[in-house]
């Protein structure tokens, strides 16, 4: 005869009460705030950017009328990047580096009539007039002297070019900073919660490509490249950066000074995938670099289109000038 069982009966897995829920980790809200994000988010049409002062050079070189001068052997390829898509995983590295920035201590504070210097090791490839594959020229030495205020002209200086004197807005002093146009005094003044930030970025990166988280990141990336924030804002930028759908880590990937350590990226519709560098040990930031994830008409996957090494920040007294030697 059948009969209801007993508690007797019962495993012990069923007679004990349901394990408590834990609340969601940083990770997990970052993730949830993301997609809160996106689905609040105004859709925009953007066009792909790169930095007006770091890249000033680069487009000129994507410009020429013929075949750049340099030779086909130079052309990095090979296969496609290791790509961990993983977006909790960049979440983390990006918190660590964060964690890091925000620790790091003041960097000199630059008055309103000093400038930042940045020095750094570049190459970005150029392609002849008729298209043809992309071509990485040699790594070069890459200075920039930018106006701490924005008011005055700066300064671009590569090996083999001739000097460029860069300004944000000619003429008019006390120019209207941007994402676009960053001044020290700008960066200072933004927002550290990450949520707020991203959506400045993405307000003034609207109409920038066809993809506006991709916009956003590479604007991110931009003002990493070539300024100098406080830490506070340093490290909203990479939270920022964190919201950001896509985002994946890459194990390994090597800055143009042969620095290996570890990436964070994003893939642009296009192939072309983004990807900073950072100390794989002290998280600190190494440099950029965008390569191929897919064969297209500049090349086969893993072609590399651009790289960057920074090795200094400093602030000096004049465009051209040079910071003092650390003392023996």
């Amino acid at each position: 005869m059948n009969r209801s069982p007993s508690p007797s009966d019962l495993p012990l897995t069923e007679l004990l009460p349901p394990p408590p829920v834990p609340p969601l980790g940083a990770d997990r809200s970052r993730l949830l705030k993301a997609s809160v994000l996106r689905s609040s988010a105004p859709v925009v049409v953007a066009r792909t950017v790169r930095r007006p002062l770091l890249l000033a050079g680069v487009a000129l070189a994507c410009a020429v009328t013929g075949v750049l001068a340099v030779q086909p052997w130079q052309q990095r390829s090979g296969p496609a990047p290791a790509v961990v898509a993983d977006a909790p995983s960049a979440v983390r590295l990006l918190d660590r580096i964060a964690l890091v920035s925000a620790g790091s201590g003041a960097q000199p504070a630059a008055r309103a009539d000093q400038f930042v210097y940045v020095e750094s090791r570049v190459a970005f490839a150029g392609r002849s007039a008729d298209g043809g594959p992309a071509v990485l020229p040699p790594v070069h030495t890459r200075r920039v002297w930018s106006s701490a205020d924005g008011s005055r002209p700066g300064l671009v200086r590569e090996d083999g070019a001739p000097d460029s004197v860069t300004t944000y807005t000619p003429g008019v002093p006390a120019a209207d900073p941007s994402v676009s146009r960053p001044s020290s005094a700008w960066l200072a003044s933004l927002p550290t919660d990450p949520a707020a930030l991203l959506l400045l970025i993405h307000d003034q990166t609207r109409g920038q490509g066809t993809d506006p988280d991709q916009s956003a990141f590479t604007a991110i990336g931009d003002l990493l490249a070539e300024t100098s924030a406080p830490p506070q804002v340093t490290a909203a930028l990479y939270r920022a950066a964190a919201l950001i759908p896509g985002v994946t880590a890459v194990p390994t990937a090597t800055d143009a000074a042969g620095r290996e350590g570890v990436a964070v990226a994003r893939t642009a519709p296009s192939g072309e995938q983004t990807q900073w560098i950072f100390d794989r040990a002290a998280h600190t930031y190494l440099g950029e670099r965008t390569v191929l994830t897919r064969p297209t008409d500049a090349g086969p996957a893993g072609t590399v289109l651009g790289t960057s090494a920074v090795l200094l920040r400093a602030v000096v007294d004049r465009p051209g000038g040079l910071p003092a030697a650390p003392a023996a």
